[in-house]
């Protein structure tokens, strides 16, 4: 990987050991100044999937999604919060230290891969949570499928570094795009497929939906208890499109991060 997303030459074990310090602190502010801790990690998407479940199983007759709905659900929401949680951080990234921004010697990508690694770390502590649903779930079963989660994090982990390297430099040059990606990332929810499969969709939609970087990911997220659902394009376009915003988050970060120097 590049200087932008390691570290300088010569220095990645400072680099790796200031990342790691950094998550940590981040992890211990969050769960030690409140009184709910861990707890946090796993209520927002555990109340998020109770309610959608309500919704489309008790209100309405759905006919999107799997069954059970509540492990298909919650194995999407799990992912979709570390996502949504780390690109709204990514907007605030620079601003929110930007005394130490101007002043480390550490390549300033690590502010964007601190949010990745913390945010990645609450993802795996909610895990629990998809676990216990999953065991004491009777229609739920395990296959194979589960040795594709891990592929799946590393493409989330991919993909998040690459949005957080063009979204933390241009937040700090253009401020509307802080509230810009707010919206686009509550469109982005139901453009996702986490409350239906790309199958869901109908005709052209569902060829658009492929392009979706998440769809891919997501698919092998669900692959442990849903495998008949796996799709060779759908993933591969992921790994492709994950890819791509690296090496372009790379290039723009490279590009940008004098005048971000300057604004800050």
């Amino acid at each position: 990987m590049s200087h932008a997303a390691v570290g300088a030459p010569g220095t990645p074990r400072r680099y790796l050991h200031s990342l790691w310090l950094l998550s940590a602190r981040d992890l211990k502010v969050r769960y030690s100044t409140s009184f709910l801790g861990y707890l946090w990690s796993v209520l927002d998407p555990l109340v998020m999937s109770v309610i959608y479940w309500f919704v489309f199983t008790q209100v309405f007759h759905r006919s999107a999604g799997l069954q059970p709905y509540i492990v298909f659900l919650i194995s999407a929401l799990l992912p979709w919060v570390w996502f949504n949680a780390a690109v709204g951080d990514f907007t605030r990234a620079f601003k929110k230290d930007a005394r130490l921004v101007r002043s480390t010697s550490i390549p300033r990508s690590i502010w964007v891969n601190r949010i990745v690694l913390s945010k990645g770390m609450e993802y795996l502590f909610s895990l629990p949570v998809l676990v216990l649903f999953a065991v004491f779930t009777p229609e739920t079963q395990f296959g194979w499928g589960i040795l594709w989660m891990p592929v799946a994090i590393i493409l989330q982990t991919i993909l998040l570094i690459g949005l957080g390297l063009l979204v933390a430099p241009l937040c700090v040059l253009y401020t509307d795009l802080e509230r810009t990606t707010a919206l686009i990332l509550r469109a982005l929810f139901y453009a996702t497929p986490i409350i239906y499969t790309l199958g869901d969709l109908p005709g052209v939609f569902q060829t658009l939906g492929a392009f979706n970087p998440l769809a891919g990911i997501f698919m092998l997220y669900r692959m442990p208890f849903f495998p008949d659902q796996f799709d060779g394009t759908t993933v591969l376009i992921a790994a492709v499109m994950s890819v791509g915003f690296l090496v372009l988050g790379q290039w723009v970060f490279r590009v940008l991060e004098r005048p971000v120097l300057k604004e800050l």
